[in-house]
């Protein structure tokens, strides 16, 4: 018999104690709930991340070139050897942004690539199909990094994915090479005498790269540039040059002349290299027809010279437009946004695209 009292001379009454069952439920709901939280912050502080991680594109089952050949006609499978990506950014649909480092074979010079692939790209129904590259070329120093690679918040690769949902762009494959040899010189994108050669860099490797390694078109329709400021000029010259082996170009805030120092005085490498001159020649020799989406935003200035080129040599195969950018300045922010209003529309329409497997879900 207990003779405790309370203190107020009532009688002695047990503690009343929760039921187990509800004391493991609170139990349980805390610790799930200080998990979460502390799962959060371990995320924001990247004490956890797959970034740097090993990454590859492309899950869908992939088949030997040759036997892909005789399903698909004018489809290049990964041809191989294939490159090792590391995670650099896993933006909020899934899809990620990979890079490697690459020694052109045929250049001689070792920089990295950073590339994106869409949703579309590890769809089985496409599993068969090609996708369309746009090779993305930065402007500034263009080295050791690629600001549209390493740069996701100018958003890119989301203006890609979202027009690709709205049937307004096609959904490019993002193949993002530096675009220099190194962070004193700017190179216009050529094969400077005596320098590293940039031009076939970006020309001959990078594409060969992207044939190794991601399911392209065999014909130029599937083939072409952007790029910005420096970027721009390189996109511009590149398919000007050759024209056999890529059919359009967006070039936002491009210079229209190469103006690198590291020229030296040659004028005839330097007319080799200059878009004028390559328009010209192209319009004498009667194509093919290549198509130009320049943009520029209303706060910078050169919009005067590439209204003069276009009025010169937009003409015969040299196919050209102009996006203006209202408001926008020099930078890819306003380039981006010059892309959704309406540059990727453009230039998706003259390009080939992706097609689904009939049957295949």
């Amino acid at each position: 018999m207990q003779h405790d009292q309370q203190g107020d001379g009532s009688a002695p009454t047990k503690a009343r104690r929760r039921p187990k069952r509800l004391r493991l439920i609170l139990i349980s709901g805390g610790l799930a709930f200080a998990l979460a939280a502390g799962g959060a912050a371990a995320y924001k502080y990247k004490l956890f991340t797959d970034i740097g991680d090993p990454v590859s594109f492309g899950r869908v089952p992939q088949k030997t070139a040759a036997a892909s050949d005789a399903t698909r006609t004018g489809v290049r499978m990964p041809t191989g050897p294939a490159a090792e990506f590391i995670r650099t950014y896993r933006l909020p649909d899934g899809t990620q942004i990979g890079r490697t480092t690459l020694t052109g074979k045929k250049s001689g010079f070792t920089g990295d690539v950073w590339v994106w692939v869409p949703p579309q790209y590890d769809d089985p129904r496409y599993a068969k199909s090609a996708f369309p590259v746009l090779i993305s070329l930065p402007g500034g120093r263009g080295y050791p990094t690629n600001y549209w690679g390493t740069g996701p918040g100018l958003g890119l690769q989301k203006a890609v994915s979202d027009g690709a949902k709205a049937g307004t762009s096609l959904p490019f494959i993002l193949i993002m090479p530096v675009h220099n040899a190194d962070t004193k010189h700017h190179f216009d994108a050529s094969d400077i005498p005596g320098e590293p050669k940039m031009g076939t860099w970006m020309v001959e490797d990078v594409p060969d790269f992207t044939k190794a390694n991601f399911r392209t078109f065999t014909s130029r329709d599937g083939w072409a540039f952007m790029g910005s400021s420096a970027g721009g000029f390189g996109a511009l010259k590149h398919v000007l040059k050759y024209p056999d082996r890529f059919k359009a170009a967006i070039a936002s805030g491009a210079d229209i002349v190469p103006d690198s120092p590291l020229w030296k005085g040659n004028t005839q490498a330097m007319d080799e290299n200059n878009p004028e001159k390559l328009a010209a020649k192209l319009i004498e020799e009667g194509g093919p027809d290549v198509y130009i989406d320049f943009q520029i935003g209303t706060r910078e200035t050169g919009r005067d010279k590439i209204e003069e080129f276009m009025d010169e040599y937009g003409k015969g195969p040299v196919h050209t437009t102009l996006q203006v950018i209202q408001d926008g300045e020099h930078n890819g922010k306003s380039y981006v946004r010059g892309m959704r209003e309406g540059a990727l529309e453009w230039i998706s329409k003259v390009m080939s695209p992706p097609t689904p497997e009939p049957g295949v879900r």
